[in-house]
């Protein structure tokens, strides 16, 4: 057990307790610019779920991500050539990016009823959706339905939610589990 908080809890579950409190809270999607990058603590978007998650775990997202971006602006596309601190570490494309670097990358096939597949997503891991138009992430949750499928914890309009991955249909761009 990876308890780099020393809370006597997992950090992959403490990813999902702080990610749930999205749900919990009934955090309004609301996308913005902020000063200093973090919006307030009841409004959010798909992507403030992950570094809220992470931080439950001690991991600060933000500054792992603006470090490397500072270091690599060219392999984030999304930033244009000009990092902005207040912004980039909440952008889909940015956060992939960055998970495909330094997080282990995972099976992308959600098979609902395969046990053998569905033991491959476990609470805390992160999935990002990039298709044309619809760039979303979330955190899988440490509850199943019936079959084994894993929940996500995901904020999209109106609220965040904690919903059935498979409930998805478009294609898991990325399924990324943290080192740590």
């Amino acid at each position: 057990m990876v308890d780099s908080n020393d809370n006597s809890i997992a950090d992959p579950i403490d990813i999902v307790n702080s990610a749930r409190k999205e749900v919990e809270n009934r955090t309004n999607y609301k996308s913005g610019y902020y000063d200093g990058g973090y919006p307030p603590d009841d409004e959010g978007v798909c992507t403030d779920v992950i570094w809220r998650g992470l931080k439950g775990a001690g991991i600060i997202l933000k500054d792992v991500i603006d470090l490397d971006i500072n270091k690599h602006t060219n392999l984030y596309s999304r930033v244009n050539g000009k990092p902005d601190p207040n912004i980039d570490f909440r952008r889909v494309p940015n956060q992939d990016v960055y998970l495909k670097r330094y997080a282990q990358s995972l099976t992308t096939e959600l098979i609902s009823g395969n046990i053998e597949n569905l033991e491959q997503w476990q609470p805390g891991d992160i999935v990002v959706f990039l298709e044309k138009g619809f760039h979303h992430t979330g955190i899988v949750s440490d509850k199943r339905v019936e079959d084994g499928t894993p929940y996500f914890i995901h904020n999209i309009r109106p609220f965040a939610a904690e919903v059935k991955l498979s409930s998805f249909k478009t294609p898991i761009a990325g399924h990324y589990r943290w080192k740590y």
